[in-house]
């Protein structure tokens, strides 16, 4: 997922994308219930509003496009 992950950041600039070791950042896994990797988290005003567990690229795209308000990117992977 690390390659889809970086072409999503590169294709949406307006978009902010972060990285966290959970292994790193126990305290990220604790606080946001993560029970999966990857598990992508969606914030607005700091505010979790969206959640995608697992190796799912349409959905996670789907949900970029969701929450960004950006019209439907195409891709080739």
């Amino acid at each position: 997922m690390a390659p889809i992950f970086a072409d999503f950041a590169k294709q949406m600039p307006y978009v902010t994308f972060l990285k966290v070791d959970v292994d790193e950042v126990k305290t990220v896994t604790q606080e946001y219930s993560v029970e999966s990797v990857p598990t992508f988290l969606f914030f607005k005003n700091g505010e979790v509003v969206d959640k995608v567990k697992g190796k799912k690229k349409d959905d996670l795209h789907a949900c970029i496009v969701k929450h960004s308000g950006a019209a439907a990117i195409t891709w080739d992977l």
